[in-house]
């Protein structure tokens, strides 16, 4: 598939919507490409001026198909959910992806992800966080002014942005949610879903009991008052 612009200005330019590369090179590296994604749909899920994804083209200049990037995962604030073939930021009223996820791969050469930096040092990107599985190094940066400054110190640290915080367990990234809940993969959503489904079903079972007890009870009172009325004695003075 590809986007298409047309321009009476120029000639129509084909920004292709894949590079032909893979979204990851292995296991590890996808799993938490999908963690990453998927627990920052559900963080701004109620948002929806925030765009999130996963493994797709940017462009940041009109007119230039050979420009572009498709960071692991990306955050735009100011910008809609929804479906996009790419991202072509002149169509995104400019606003580049304020945040970049990258997780390194065997196969990510030293030139790549320099390249990768200025490229999102140079278009904008205001937080750009990186992170090796195989060593376990976490390494992070931060706008200032033109250039993205180096984070002394990741672990601990808590995205200006997201607010999500950043820790290291045994050389594992663990990523927490502001309230304080660890980002979870996606069987374990399922099962916090499924738990908070029980619990609603057990809540709704002890007020249906509570209630029907409570009936019991109006009942029970009724036929004793009746009964007190039959042999004349007024229930409201006993």
């Amino acid at each position: 598939m590809v986007t298409q612009l047309t321009s009476s200005s120029q000639k129509d330019i084909i920004y292709p919507e894949s590079d032909g590369q893979p979204m990851a090179d292995n296991t590890k590296q996808f799993e938490l490409i999908v963690l990453i994604k998927k627990n920052l749909d559900v963080l701004f899920d109620n948002d929806p001026n925030v765009f999130v994804a996963g493994d797709l083209l940017w462009y940041p200049v009109e007119g230039n198909n050979l420009t572009r990037r498709a960071p692991d995962v990306m955050v735009a604030f100011g910008r809609p959910k929804g479906e996009r073939g790419s991202y072509l930021q002149w169509r995104e009223d400019n606003i580049p992806p304020q945040v970049v996820f990258e997780i390194l791969s065997p196969n990510n050469s030293a030139k790549e992800m320099i390249a990768k930096f200025k490229f999102y040092e140079h278009y904008g990107v205001e937080e750009y966080y990186l992170y090796d599985p195989d060593t376990g190094e976490l390494t992070g940066w931060l706008r200032s002014g033109d250039e993205l400054a180096e984070i002394e110190q990741m672990v601990g640290w808590v995205s200006p942005r997201l607010g999500i915080r950043f820790e290291l367990s045994d050389g594992e990234l663990q990523i927490y949610r502001p309230d304080g809940g660890r980002f979870l993969s996606y069987v374990e959503l399922a099962q916090e879903q499924e738990q908070a489904e029980a619990r609603a079903k057990q809540a709704e079972a002890k007020a249906e009991q509570a209630e029907a007890r409570a009936e019991q009870a109006e009942a029970e009172l009724q036929t004793l008052r009746t009964l007190l009325q039959e042999r004349g004695i007024n229930p409201d003075s006993v």
